[in-house]
């Protein structure tokens, strides 16, 4: 049958149901997801070439073909997106800066560094989001960098991160879309400390002092990331859930909600409402934890859905800010940029094409249609429609991307 044909059968079925499609696919276009460009080179960046990772963070896998250059990475991000339908964004970190082979220290970036990144993502009509890199780096090498009781290595982190907002505001007013400037730390402790208040006093000190200076939120939105635990801070995280909810709340900022940064059977889904009723809006790390924060590609499952579902039968589409953040260097890198943001597209379709009968039920207190529904819903014919709205937006149907993928691979990522 064809894609035209499934789709118009389709659409009856969801017209029975109370949906207009025509009207959700328009919708969906209007939503960016922020593809993360650390994916394409194992979180290496491009101040030192092959240094150390380490501070929290780990990749596994040496699967052919990892960029090795801003060039690179650019190339492998151009064929990603040409496989993904819609129009969307690239997340950045500070040390993917291009610094022409000098030494600049991260307290010494500026725009210049990113014009390259600005200019290709003007080219292509895309947005950029930043990231100070507070890892990697010796004044990190003991775990701590904003809250550190060291007042010099603080300082050289503040500015740093100084810097990352004013770059953020810059690729803002030149692309005339907002940056999302989204700060991580990796602070804290492998053992049980002995004072949890003096780094989070610090921490709330430093992070002041960063945005002290007021940028237009037109070109810049602020947002600061907890976590749970992660590599070397089993015990204690100095940028806790509770810590930078309420600092977000506080200072006006965006919160993070990485979908792999809490308890493996605690979702973010239930926080984007809850979080949502005291700040205007929020931003969304989608990850796929297994076991802990070990950021695997996203698949269409369950937490997933329900993160989709959450912001868009709740019309959050505008006060939610969608990036990826994983790394898989066990597959190819441009399939796995393709697979996890081609998932949360359909997952934010899924969510679309929800019949608001089954809140009708809930509001009139019939539960059990409510229940009828959701299940029946799972059934329901979302890949013709999908199907239909690769083709509408000039993107490969079904599997046919991975021939492009391999193909690229055999020509381009090979020969790395």
């Amino acid at each position: 049958m064809s894609i035209a044909k499934s789709f118009s059968l389709a659409q009856e079925r969801y017209a029975g149901l109370g949906v207009d499609v025509e009207h959700a696919l328009k919708t969906l276009a209007t939503i960016p997801i922020s593809l993360h460009c650390w994916q394409g080179d194992d979180v290496g960046g491009f101040e030192n070439a092959g240094g150390a990772l380490g501070n929290g963070l780990a990749v596994t896998g040496n699967y052919p073909g990892k960029a090795r250059t801003p060039d690179e990475l650019r190339a492998d991000l151009d064929k990603s997106l040409s496989l993904i339908p819609g129009k969307h964004r690239l997340n950045l970190h500070a040390f993917y800066g291009e610094f022409g082979g000098k030494k600049v220290d991260r307290d010494a970036i500026e725009p210049k560094h990113f014009a390259n990144w600005i200019a290709w993502a003007k080219k292509n009509g895309l947005g950029l989001d930043f990231n100070p890199t507070c890892f990697s780096h010796p004044k990190a090498a003991d775990g701590f960098t904003l809250s550190n009781a060291d007042k010099g290595v603080r300082k050289f982190w503040i500015e740093h991160c100084i810097r990352s907002r004013e770059i953020g505001a810059a690729m803002g007013k030149a692309l005339g879309k907002t940056c999302v400037t989204n700060v991580w730390i990796p602070d804290g402790y492998k053992d049980t400390p002995a004072d949890r208040v003096g780094p989070r006093a610090r921490l709330a000190e430093s992070l002041d002092a960063v945005f002290k200076k007021a940028i237009s939120p037109k070109l810049n939105l602020d947002a600061v990331e907890p976590k749970l635990f992660g590599i070397g801070s089993e015990s204690f995280v100095v940028g806790s859930h509770e810590f930078y909810m309420g600092y977000a709340v506080s200072r006006k900022k965006l919160l993070t909600l990485d979908a792999g940064h809490y308890h493996p059977t605690e979702g973010i889904a239930d926080k984007i409402s809850s979080v949502l009723q005291f700040m205007p809006e929020i931003l969304l790390h989608v990850s796929r934890g297994v076991r802990w924060d070990s950021d695997h590609v996203v698949i269409l499952n369950d937490d997933l859905l329900a993160i989709a579902r959450e912001i868009a039968v709740n019309g959050y589409t505008n006060r939610v800010h969608i990036g990826l953040d994983y790394f898989d260097a066990s597959i190819n890198r441009v399939a796995a940029w393709t697979i996890g943001t081609r998932n949360m597209i359909r997952a934010l379709l899924i969510a679309l094409l929800e019949t608001p009968l089954i809140r009708t039920a809930e509001a009139s207190g019939d539960l059990t249609t409510r229940l009828a529904l959701q299940e029946e819903a799972k059934t329901l014919p979302f890949g013709a429609v999908w199907d239909q709205y690769c083709e509408q937006q000039g993107v490969p149907v079904g599997e046919h991307w991975l021939t492009e993928v391999k193909g690229y691979e055999k020509t381009v990522l090979s020969k790395r």
